[in-house]
């Protein structure tokens, strides 16, 4: 099978972290997390997997694996009362949540940069109900692309992304998807002040990404509450205790510490109702 090369120093490069750490997680802890199709692109994809090696830890695994899985449970407790909502991977990368919580009549979208979506068609192709839409989040017009229904619903999902985003490109963008989707729901992860510095110094630097921007963090969710009156209300989880029991098998201190990011904000996970 011909691989799909990673171009280095490119915004693909950024695909690899997130996909790794759920491959290494699967392998580690089988039963634990399910993604077939992970496992498949991982087969697929030219790059230097060694260097990611040394940086993804047990733990940083965990982690990425984690927030799949409670994006997609948020997804799904949705869908079970909206069966036909639109299900909107908001910078989607190699994501491959809407293929676990597809019910078999939602509607699956992934909007990413241009050339993600390129890399996204080779490894991910579209299928039926799901469209891969080459955009701009702070663009809106991919807005015009979501074939919404307001008694069907939407649910947005977004992993990893508006770290990457300055506070007042968040507020505006928040306040136009509350404004065009009406009883929609959003879901993200985000970071206090604190988390957001040691992400930088944990991930991107020795990744040799630390010339990449970090900017979005959040201290309090209902800080949200303030921006529109669109927003219907804001829950707060933390996103390695908030979905599921930690599991003993990741070891006393692991968890320790998993406990402490949780509880001191620094892993969230923000539902945004509108």
């Amino acid at each position: 099978m011909e691989k799909y090369k990673i171009q280095k120093d490119s915004v693909q490069e950024t695909l690899i972290i997130p996909l790794y750490g759920r491959k290494l997680a699967m392998d580690m802890y089988p039963g634990n997390f399910e993604d077939r199709h992970c496992q498949q692109l991982f087969e697929r994809i030219d790059y230097d997997f060694p260097k990611q090696g040394k940086l993804m830890t047990k733990a940083g695994a965990i982690m990425a694996a984690t927030r799949q899985y409670d994006l997609a449970s948020v997804c799904k407790e949705y869908l079970v009362k909206h069966p036909k909502a639109c299900v909107v991977n908001l910078g989607c990368g190699l994501d491959t949540t809407f293929r676990q919580v597809d019910n078999g009549t939602a509607k699956g979208y992934n909007i990413d940069f241009p050339d993600v979506i390129t890399a996204r068609n080779e490894l991910l192709p579209e299928t039926e109900r799901e469209r891969n839409i080459p955009g701009n989040l702070n663009d809106t017009s991919w807005f015009e692309q979501i074939d919404f229904n307001p008694e069907d619903g939407a649910v947005f999902f977004a992993s990893g992304v508006f770290y990457y985003f300055k506070r007042e490109d968040v507020k505006k963008l928040f306040c136009s998807m509350a404004e065009h989707f009406p009883g929609g729901k959003l879901v993200f992860d985000a970071t206090n002040k604190r988390g957001l510095k040691s992400m930088l110094k944990t991930w991107l630097e020795p990744s040799e990404m630390g010339n990449v921007g970090v900017y979005f963090s959040m201290e309090d969710e209902k800080e949200l509450m303030d921006w529109s009156d669109r927003f219907s209300g804001v829950v707060r989880k933390g996103y390695l205790t908030g979905y599921r029991p930690l599991d003993k098998r990741y070891g006393a201190i692991t968890n320790m510490v998993f406990r402490y990011v949780d509880k001191h904000k620094m892993c969230q996970i923000i539902e945004l109702e509108f």
